[in-house]
């Protein structure tokens, strides 16, 4: 899978984030019109992210955001009723959007070799595909509320568990040496977020997101093959 073949594949787009967003929100959003409130929600999220990368999230006043969007301070009280609940919309939908796809991608893969290569795959693309979103998740965990931060490490703890779960599997049908696979599955994700994180250096160097998922996999088999 290229990353050519995964955007085809894949129908998460700012469009469809935004209405899912909405249409999970809906009961505390002022704005009825779904059309509207969508459009308006990649505005906000794209200024959000834009003010976030420059001056972090907490230091962005309202103001900020109302000058960067230029929707008033109101229409945007319309949307979410302060900073911490857009914050944890946004957290909230990142989770759900990485474990929808990572879901998806990987029910009909049955041999370990393969599940493996597609859920380290299906991450890093996923994640240049939607950059500013996994950046902007991960570096603002911090701030979230205790209730948030804890879903979020779960959601930390889950996508390790489907590699670990790979791994195991893949070590009972002798594809995969005996390691401690929980290790393992933690220096992958590290690598499936290096990419994201320091996005910069791969781009100064002319590293493909093709070319690092298939050098990720390289690795991680070369040590992992029985």
């Amino acid at each position: 899978m290229t990353y050519a073949e995964f955007k085809q594949k894949i129908t998460e787009t700012k469009q469809t984030i935004c209405r899912e967003v909405y249409r999970e929100n809906q009961e505390n959003i002022r704005i009825k019109k779904e059309k509207t409130a969508i459009k308006n929600f990649e505005i906000i999220f794209d200024a959000v992210f834009k003010i976030s990368y420059t001056k972090g999230f907490q230091a962005m006043s309202m103001r900020d955001l109302s000058r960067e969007t230029g929707l008033s301070m109101g229409a945007l009280y319309g949307y979410f009723k302060s900073k911490d609940e857009l914050l944890e919309i946004i957290q909230r939908q990142g989770r759900s959007m990485v474990k929808g796809v990572l879901v998806d991608c990987i029910k009909t893969v049955d041999n370990p070799m393969e599940k493996l290569s597609t859920v380290i795959k299906t991450h890093i693309y996923l994640s240049e595909m939607v950059r500013p979103w996994f950046f902007f998740t991960f570096m603002e965990a911090r701030n979230l509320c205790e209730e948030e931060l804890k879903a979020a490490q779960a959601m930390e703890s889950y996508t390790e568990q489907i590699l670990v779960d790979i791994l195991e599997l893949g070590e009972t049908k002798g594809v995969f040496k005996p390691k401690n696979h929980r290790l393992t599955a933690s220096l992958i994700k590290a690598m499936q977020q290096d990419w994201y994180l320091k996005r910069w250096k791969y781009k100064k160097r002319n590293i493909t997101v093709d070319e690092y998922a298939d050098y990720v996999i390289s690795c991680v088999t070369s040590f992992c093959l029985a």
